[in-house]
């Protein structure tokens, strides 16, 4: 297959319309697995197909897309920085977008290789292949997300790459579109500087550069922008992610406008808003620190809760799975979380979902959705282990016979839930004292017999039966 595959190279370079050897080259190069054609076209003139871009031919274009898409991929980023540079750099500047697209992304795998160490930063930064995206991305939308997700996937590397991508304009470009005329354009920005706030020195450098007070101004001033449903979702995802990397007390109180937004998107009727502020609630509530700053605004949180009830209570499918995984991270709290003040806490917060919130919650695990009977699970699996959880599980008539009845969920993932539910109880320190010793036995004998148990059923045959 090698051999033939050189000599079609070879034929089509001796053509002028090799439309029909294009397509033998093409059907002969998809049938070897990528991992198999990187010693078969290494050493292959590349330019051959290359120079064919050089048309207004669509049907030539195409094939010497999907032919060269398939080639680059095999070789390695490193080949493609020293051998491809100047076919890549021509590629970005070509009128047709698809050819456009395949040299962005096989630039982006070399240039995203080279990020990678002191050398290779310097060679990037030296090149012209930047500036030929920067170029680029003033002309044509279509480049724009992708060359912001490379600057950010190296600016996230080190402190220097940062330094690299901060020193050739490109940060403060993609920071200047926080607050562009175009909304779409805004809402990737965000997606974008969200990103970067992953990194320590990510987020040393947006605080510098004043990002978070603008992003907390955005949030104020989203009420009398008609288009901030574009992204008003992502400002608050921003601030959510930054709650958990750093501190969701520092961040509620250094930015209130976060923390407001969030419990007034949680009663918001768009569907929308409500499951971001969901996610984020569930986010802060997953820490012991954001369980207290929550618990701090006393009647604003209770409120959210009463409205989280209705909201897993009844409605779309897909928000009530999202209510109910937002109440469990809000009420868990490990063994070594455990203090008095935290219990009460989670007690209290698990009241307020119901005059009955174990019955609620286990009528909601046996409705017919297999994602809201592992979601309501999970919310049992969240309180088995502190001692008023248990409490309340022993008080609820039938409940402990429900944990143990192996008909209910038939699903993998169901059985899965369930098994995680026994075994937090069977883990906890306090479980056999309030469950009582007939019950923790029979815990630990499901835990015993695995997940996925089933029960012998003896059969009898009769003798001169068909």
């Amino acid at each position: 297959m090698a051999a033939s595959i050189e000599s079609l190279f070879v034929e089509i370079a001796s053509l002028e319309e090799p439309i029909e050897e294009l397509q033998t080259l093409k059907t002969a190069i998809l049938s070897i697995p990528v991992s198999a054609l990187r010693d078969t076209v290494s050493g292959l003139r590349l330019e051959v197909i290359f120079s064919l871009l050089n048309t207004n031919d669509r049907e030539k274009i195409e094939l010497c897309v999907d032919i060269l898409g398939r080639i680059l991929l095999a070789l390695s980023p490193v080949h493609l920085a020293q051998n491809c540079r100047v076919e890549l750099q021509a590629g970005l500047k070509h009128p047709d977008d698809t050819v456009k697209i395949l040299a962005l992304t096989q630039a982006i795998r070399a240039l995203a290789k080279l990020s990678h160490s002191k050398a290779g930063l310097d060679a990037l930064f030296r090149s012209d292949l930047l500036k030929d995206l920067k170029d680029v991305m003033a002309t044509s939308d279509i480049v724009r997300y992708r060359v912001y997700e490379l600057i950010v996937d190296i600016s996230s590397v080190s402190p220097v790459s940062l330094g690299y991508c901060a020193n050739s304009s490109f940060i403060s470009q993609l920071l200047g579109e926080l607050t562009g005329d175009d909304v779409l354009v805004r809402a990737t920005a965000i997606e974008m500087v969200t990103t970067l706030s992953h990194s320590q020195h990510g987020r040393q450098y947006l605080a510098q550069q004043g990002i978070m007070d603008k992003i907390s101004n955005m949030i104020t001033g989203a009420k009398s922008d008609p288009f901030s449903s574009f992204y008003l979702p992502g400002l608050v995802k921003f601030f959510g992610n930054l709650a958990i990397m750093d501190s969701p007390q520092h961040v509620c109180e250094t930015y209130p406008a976060f923390q407001n937004k969030v419990f007034e998107m949680a009663i918001d009727p768009d569907p929308v808003m409500t499951g971001v502020a969901l996610d984020t609630l569930g986010v802060l509530g997953s820490t012991v620190e954001g369980k207290q700053v929550l618990q701090k605004t006393g009647e604003k949180f209770n409120a959210v809760l009463k409205r989280m009830s209705k909201l897993a209570s009844g409605g779309a499918t897909e928000l009530r799975v999202r209510c109910l995984e937002a109440i469990s991270l809000l009420i868990t709290l490990q063994a070594e979380q455990q203090t008095e003040d935290l219990l009460v806490l989670t007690e209290s917060w698990f009241h307020l979902l119901s005059n009955q919130p174990m019955e609620m919650i286990r009528n909601i695990s046996t409705q017919p959705f297999p994602e809201l009977h592992c979601s309501a699970l999970r919310i049992f699996t969240a309180i088995a282990p502190q001692p008023w959880g248990q409490r309340l599980m022993i008080g609820t008539p039938g409940f402990m016979e429900f944990i143990v009845d192996r008909s209910t969920g038939p699903t993998k993932e169901a059985k899965d839930a369930k098994f995680e539910l026994v075994g937090a109880l069977v883990s906890s320190s306090t479980a056999a004292d309030i469950l009582g010793s007939q019950h923790y036995l029979r815990l630990r004998s499901y835990l015993r017999e695995g997940a996925y148990y089933v029960t012998a059923v003896a059969t009898v045959t009769t003798e001169g039966a068909d």
